[in-house]
Formats: C-alpha cells, structure tokens, sequence
C-alpha cells in the first residue's frame, strides 16, 4: 500500500531476551497518536516455529516469520541466545538480503553476534554488553569493538550496549526519523533522559551511593547546574559542599560515578544541545551560557564527545516551532 509508514520488525526466538525485546516494544510498537500518522507500523518477526519460549517463563506469539524481514525498513535484533551460540544461516541470509537493500539493522546487547555472524559488521565499529566485548573481538576480529559506549550508529548499521543502553540507542533512532521533539516525548513517556552522556564504563563496579551522600552533595549538583557559566574549583565545590578536597572527591565520585570535571563537562553539554535545540542563539553565546567560555572550546567538545560541530547539531536537532 502506498504512503504506509515505516515498517519495524523485531527479530523474536526461542530463547528471546525478555528485556531487550520489550525496550522495541514499548520504543516503537506502542501507539503514539500524539505524534502523527507517520510513527512506525510495527510486527514481530519469528525465527523458529511459535510459540516461542522467552526468558521468565513467557511464550510470544509473532506476526509471521523472517519474510516479515523482507518487508521491514528497519529491523531490531534484541539480544542472542549466547555470544558463541550459532546463528541459522536462514536468519544471516535475511539480514544481508535486508541491508543489501538499504535497510537499517539494529542490535541490543547480544544482538551485535548475529550481526556479526552474518558478517554486517566487518571493518565496522561496533559495540555490545561489556561483559561480551572481548569475546565479540576476539571471535571476529575484522571488527573495530568499541567496548566503552552506549551504543555506534554506522549509518543503516547500528549496535547497543548492555540492556538498558538500548532504550539509548532506539532514541537515537527516533531522534534520526522525527527529531528531537518526538524523541524527548516518548523520553518523558519512559521517564528517561532522551540521551546519555558517557558510556558503559561507568555503569561497571559502581558503588551505589549512601543516602547520606545524595543529601550532602545534591545542593551542590542543584547550585552548580544554575551556574554552569560559571567558573567551578575544585577547591571552591569542596568548600561549599563542606568537605575536605580528599573526601569530596571520594564522595562525589560514589554519587555521580564521575570526578567532578567529568561531570560539569556532561552537564555544560546538556545545556549546550537545549540552546542549540531551542532557538538561534548564536554559538559564542551558547558557549558563553553553557560555561565553555569560547566557541573553540565548545566545538572541540562537541566534535570530542558527539561526532559533529554545534552548528551541524542545531541544523539536524533544532526543534520544531
């Protein structure tokens, strides 16, 4: 049929990673009237004969098999079984057969060892579960493993980390299709922030912080986020929080899971891409603002952390009127 929005399909298999299935679930198969008739149309591809068992005791009825792959502009693959379980060449064939026509192919977690099994990602940089990560390069070696991000976007090829880095990468994907008005609706839907600075790395061997921490530190977060224009020591967040330097480093690295100067620089970013988001500030002045200080110094971050100028930010990500 004509004019049909896109068609996602995600991949379903006797074994499914319950988690990683449901973020493509609520990402892209919930109704979201509020966002126009073009939001994705949405199925369930099955690999193997249903139903199929699916961590936690739940069986999964699909919509049709891998021809469904045949029809879909994008195609999720939501985990594996394992990292050295083998892929059915049925499965490798629609992939290739799907990305040889200009499909976009996304994996979740373990999903990067089907991708890779059916050879999408060589000479690709690529990432998945950190827990996984040497074995992804140590299998397949062609591949450029990115093991301390959330997720790479290769154009039509794209990987996510662990579980929950998911829900990062299908924002993105939104934020790609419909900009970033839609993706920070169906953000707010999820009660989760539309994107994440940093990568897996900090999520690895994380203390979890007292309460006592988050009372005595949280002013200080609250009195540093009004003030990001502004200069910040060391010296002077220690005092304010009413600390030594010594443990207030310690602390605020429990809480935050960042050394300060990390953590200011996620932040002036954050407020950067609102600017740049929001209106026609001009750059210098949205250096200003965010605490960068000069336009230099805001573009080496931005290029640094994103991939991109602020000016190319603002032309793909200025929000609607």
């Amino acid at each position: 049929m004509p004019n049909q929005p896109p068609l996602v399909a995600v991949l379903a298999y006797d074994g499914l990673c319950t988690f990683e299935f449901g973020v493509a679930v609520e990402v892209f198969g919930l109704p979201r009237p509020e966002l126009g008739a073009d939001w994705y149309r949405f199925a369930v591809a099955a690999l193997d004969p249903g139903p199929l068992r699916a961590m936690g005791g739940i069986r999964v009825m699909a919509d049709g098999g891998l021809a469904l792959l045949d029809e879909a502009s994008t195609i999720v693959v939501p985990g594996w079984r394992g990292a050295r379980e083998p892929v059915p060449p049925a499965l490798t064939e629609a992939l290739r057969r799907a990305n040889a026509r200009g499909a976009r192919i996304l994996s979740i977690c373990s999903g990067a060892f089907v991708l890779a099994a059916a050879g999408l990602l060589n000479g690709r940089r690529a990432t998945t579960h950190w827990r996984y990560a040497a074995t992804l390069a140590d299998l397949y070696p062609d591949i450029r493993v990115a093991p301390d991000v959330l997720y790479v976007d290769e154009g039509n090829i794209l990987t996510s980390a662990g579980s929950a880095a998911g829900i990062d990468l299908c924002l993105h994907l939104i934020r790609r299709d419909f900009g970033p008005d839609a993706a920070n609706s169906v953000a707010r839907r999820l009660v989760v922030p539309p994107h994440r600075e940093g990568g897996q790395a900090q999520f690895i061997e994380t203390p979890v912080p007292t309460a006592r921490e988050g009372a005595r530190l949280g002013p200080l977060l609250d009195h540093l986020r009004d003030r990001l224009g502004e200069e910040h020591s060391l010296a002077s967040m220690a005092e304010r929080a009413g600390m030594s330097l010594r443990t207030f480093l310690r602390r605020f690295s429990a809480l935050t899971g960042q050394t300060p100067g990390e953590w200011l620089l996620t932040e002036r970013l954050s407020r950067a891409r609102t600017l740049l988001e929001d209106g026609e500030t001009a750059v210098e002045e949205v250096a200003t603002r965010a605490g960068f200080g000069s336009a230099a110094t805001l573009r080496h971050h931005f290029r640094q952390r994103l991939g991109i100028s602020p000016a190319t930010y603002r032309a793909r990500f200025r929000r609607s009127a």
